[in-house]
């Protein structure tokens, strides 16, 4: 008898199958609590979508302040080679094939820079070729171009300006060809594209490099 009465109690403390924790299971998020959520959700990505924005347009103008940079000092790097070869003449007959007179290896002018060699030691400047070069300054295209005698080509893109002083043995500027003996170059370049929260100049970054470059062989 008392063993049939304690099985009882003790299935008795047995909740049924199907039965346990069945308004827990059943209970999820009510409806504010979703709306909450959502609102922080929204918030965040909000704030990560903002610092992305932010750091992209940051290092898509480094990519164009870099690129500037490196398009204005390469450019000088070979005009300033080729302005030390100005005059240069292994021959020694140092004539011009069209006047048989002395050729001057930098051409005085105002608008372009003109560099003369003689490169193959034939004793005279082939006007074709990089005997004869020529650099100037097109500012409707914002650009230096570079001519040898088959036509301008481009040669430094994205430049705001272009200028030159032609300076005497003592460094002082001068308009006579015999008494250069350097070259002042300045080359400005700007950005290719226009940075929006930039004010100045039109939105576009800009970038002076100046360089004095002297040639040996016009003091010969």
């Amino acid at each position: 008898m008392s063993c049939r009465i304690a099985i009882s109690r003790s299935a008795a403390k047995i909740a049924p199958r199907g039965k346990t924790g069945v308004g827990r299971d059943a209970r999820g998020f009510t409806l504010l609590e979703m709306m909450i959520a959502m609102a922080i959700g929204l918030v965040v990505l909000g704030a990560a979508y903002s610092v992305f924005t932010i750091q992209y347009k940051t290092f898509g103008n480094q990519e164009e302040i870099v690129a500037m940079q490196q398009g204005v000092r390469a450019g000088m790097d070979m005009m300033a080679r080729e302005v030390r070869m100005a005059r240069y003449d292994p021959s020694g007959v140092n004539s011009d094939a069209n006047t048989g007179n002395d050729f001057a290896g930098v051409v005085v002018d105002a608008t372009q820079l003109e560099i003369r060699a003689d490169l193959n030691g034939d004793g005279a400047i082939d006007g074709t070729s990089e005997e004869n070069i020529v650099y100037a300054f097109d500012s409707a295209n914002h650009r230096i171009t570079r001519n040898i005698g088959s036509g301008a080509q481009p040669f430094v893109e994205n430049v705001d300006s272009f200028s030159f002083d032609y300076l005497d043995g003592a460094g002082a500027s001068t308009l006579n060809a015999a008494d250069v003996r350097a070259i002042r170059i300045t080359i400005t370049g700007r950005t290719a594209k226009p940075d929006p929260s930039y004010s100045n100049n039109g939105g576009y970054r800009t970038y002076t490099l100046t360089s004095v470059v002297t040639a040996r062989n016009l003091a010969i």
